[in-house]
């Protein structure tokens, strides 16, 4: 991840489509460690298994929490179709553990919930400012352009 501050301000260098992939968990009983340390422990396996293979579709992601309960992964994908096929390979970290996840959520009674949601941005339909920040969300994916004249 580059931490050097860009000065001034400047855009995501996108030109196409973007696909973001929005995913989360939420402790919902502390006591219940048995149901969300998995769902927990299984994020990083997948990301690592993501950025080992660049043909994935995977582009880039940002881990983020708010507060001890809630964690979020923000994920650009190249297409929804990469995506998807990520989900449903049988070969891979995300559908075991997808299948796990639901054999302890029948179990777990809301324990544990987990979200996710996915926005197809057709090209030159996003936005992105950024003003003396590091590499940052869409910028930190497809680099940074200069935006000109003030708006």
């Amino acid at each position: 991840m580059n931490r050097t501050v860009t000065p001034g301000r400047v855009t995501a260098a996108v030109d196409g489509d973007v696909v973001v992939f929005l995913i989360g968990m939420r402790v919902n009983r502390w006591r219940s460690v048995r149901h969300w340390l998995p769902v927990l422990t299984a994020m990083p396996r997948m990301l690592k298994e993501l950025e080992r293979d660049p043909e994935s579709g995977m582009l880039g992601y940002r881990v983020l929490t708010s507060g001890p309960r809630e964690y979020m992964v923000i994920q650009y994908w190249e297409s929804r179709e990469k995506l998807l096929a990520y989900a449903h390979d049988r070969g891979r970290a995300h559908r075991p553990a997808w299948a796990a996840f639901n054999r302890r959520a029948r179990e777990g009674a809301g324990r544990v919930g987990i979200w996710h949601e996915t926005y197809e941005v057709p090209a030159g339909a996003s936005e992105s400012v950024y003003s003396g920040m590091p590499g940052y969300g869409l910028g930190a994916v497809y680099g940074v352009r200069g935006l000109g004249a003030a708006r």
